[in-house]
């Protein structure tokens, strides 16, 4: 889209904006930075359909929107369950009343959500069929859970997971998990019900039944999808029942320049994580523009629990291997990332180093530690050297030990922010006598063909499921290929501390443990550990409520608008 077509856009948003069909009605207008999936909690792992799908389903827990640090509360359990003394089991009491959205496989009735619909739902991630990237949350850990393995069948009893009456859940697990509950407000751990998922065999994520905030009003793939209250939801706060709002217009806006123009012109009602890129945009002398300030406009930096990283797949014949020239090719990779260039030019300062997995603020976080692969290029082609990789071709290019051409492909979002790091790498690499190419395409097919092995390279991102080390230090863990370990690291020595690290709290022992896998992590360089973003957000001033969470994906059930705020503004505005 041209940049006069996305003005003429924005501005006819902005017009509608101050003739809303129902004056009383408050409609959220936001946006997705990338398309969704298959809106299936069991499946889907993208953050724009989680975004979704925290918002149409019911995990048991859900975070306090206010407190900090981050706390647990009930949702569809009344409160925190009962906790046997050895940590082992759990008893939830659910709220009576919760019910699915209205769907032709419940023949008419209102269904209600029963402590089985918990038992049903959890059980589905074992299913090989649908290969959930959150099985290894529960795998191993419930009780019993070793027969829904083999001749899978969902009806298979297990000690782990029983409903011992319509509203008490009891689960067992076979070890204690200190992350236990933090996986019980994730989206994969909300319920679905059989009904539904049996009279769509294979489409349940095109058809989405929960008992959420919000139920699905309409939906245009990859281009808008309309949420509406559900006002049988219950939940309140302040005494207010939740949500605030009545609709949520939720546009996908994958061109950054489609984000900010249509956030400034007031398509959207706050826009997180201003591009950096288009930070000139907005922000002078790292403050808010005073054209901007005066509108009512408001800036808050935010500190994202999220890593920026570059992984390579362990598997490739020309990248993977674990022998010494493979190694240190991946060390010459690592060593040729101009970390400072990359925070100053395409983050605009928005960032810190990633020395670690873990951004500040998780559990398990060391501030003290230093990455020994830092950015040096002289160092990165001295090791090339040593390790065969000396012949060059006539253009300048290293080849192999072999004397094979070394040309490595790099996967690439068909984006702006895209193309600026694929020049960013390019650049990195060249220097230091690599050759590489770029295959673009969208970030959902990306992450498809990575779980496949069928990507060698690519620079990725994750955000904390919960806010603990072990949710960014499993994203290294063998048994996690062909899931969240895209890089497809399998190293026993790594394996063997994180089992251990995982059954322990926050504590010196496994701060231990965690600096031991970082040691490891950066001895073969499955990852080059980029930077952690510090989001730049801006929010219009009818917008109430807002605060950010640093593990939920959205806070749209707490968020209310100011209509006559809205239109007002639209009406000065023109």
């Amino acid at each position: 889209m041209t940049i006069r077509r996305l003005i003429a856009s924005s501005v006819a948003a902005l017009l509608l904006l101050g003739a809303p069909a129902h004056a009383a009605e408050k409609v959220l207008h936001t946006l997705l930075t990338t398309s969704e999936t298959g809106l299936d909690p069991a499946v889907a792992s993208d953050i724009a359909t989680l975004s979704l799908l925290e918002n149409l389903f019911d995990p048991l827990l859900r975070y306090d929107y206010a407190a900090r640090p981050v706390a647990l509360g009930g949702n569809a359990a009344l409160a925190l369950p009962e906790v046997s003394a050895d940590g082992l089991v759990y008893t939830f009491r659910l709220r009576p009343g919760m019910l699915f959205g209205a769907d032709p496989a419940f023949k008419g009735q209102r269904r209600e959500v029963t402590a089985a619909d918990y038992v049903y739902s959890l059980k589905r991630l074992y299913d090989p069929a649908l290969k959930s990237p959150w099985l290894f949350l529960f795998e191993g850990k419930l009780k019993g859970d070793a027969a829904l393995k083999g001749a899978f069948s969902d009806t298979t009893g297990i000690a782990g997971l029983q409903a011992l009456d319509r509203h008490t859940l009891r689960i067992t697990l076979s070890a204690p998990d200190r992350n236990f509950l933090f996986y019980l407000a994730m989206p994969a751990s909300s319920a679905v019900a059989r009904e539904v998922i049996e009279a769509y065999p294979g489409q349940a994520g095109n058809h989405p039944v929960g008992s959420g905030p919000f139920r699905l009003g309409e939906w245009k793939r990859s281009d808008k999808i309309v949420l509406l209250a559900n006002r049988d939801w219950g939940l309140t706060r302040h005494g207010q029942r939740l949500p605030l709002i009545d609709k949520v217009e939720v546009r996908i806006a994958e061109e950054f320049q489609g984000r900010m123009l249509g956030f400034l012109s007031g398509e959207y009602d706050y826009l997180e994580q201003v591009p950096e890129s288009l930070t000139d945009m907005v922000i002078r002398d790292g403050r808010l523009k005073p054209e901007l300030a005066a509108r009512g406009i408001v800036l808050t930096r935010f500190p994202v629990l999220q890593t920026y990283y570059m992984w390579m797949n362990m598997d490739d014949p020309l990248l993977g291997g674990y022998g010494k020239d493979k190694v240190a090719l991946r060390r010459a990779i690592a060593l040729s990332y101009d970390s400072a260039e990359d925070i100053g030019l395409l983050k605009k300062g928005f960032a810190l180093r990633a020395e670690s997995p873990l951004p500040p603020n998780v559990l398990g976080y060391d501030p003290a530690y230093r990455t020994p692969v830092p950015y040096n290029k002289a160092l990165a082609q001295a090791l090339l050297e040593r390790f065969g990789y000396r012949q060059r071709d006539p253009d300048g290019f290293r080849r192999g030990p072999d004397g094979q051409p070394v040309t490595l492909t790099m996967h690439s979002e068909a984006t702006v922010g895209g193309r600026l790091r694929d020049e960013l790498w390019r650049k990195n690499l060249n220097a230091i006598g690599l050759r590489v190419v770029f295959r673009t395409d969208k970030k959902t097919e990306i992450i498809k063909a990575s779980r496949l092995g069928k990507v060698q390279m690519f620079e990725s991102n994750w955000i904390a499921d919960f806010p603990d080390g072990d949710n960014f230090y499993q994203l290294l863990y063998g048994a996690n290929r062909g899931r969240a370990n895209y890089a497809r690291f399998n190293l026993p020595a790594y394996n063997e501390r994180y089992e251990q690290a995982r059954l322990l709290g926050d504590s010196p022992a496994r701060q231990k443990l965690y600096g031991e896998m970082n040691q490891l992590i950066h001895a073969y360089n499955p990852w080059v550990p980029l930077s952690h973003p510090l989001s730049a957000d801006l929010q219009h001033p009818w917008l109430k409520n807002y605060k950010r969470h640093p593990v939920e994906f959205t806070t749209w059930r707490y968020l209310d608008i100011d209509p006559e705020q809205r239109r007002r503004a639209s009406k000065m505005a023109r």
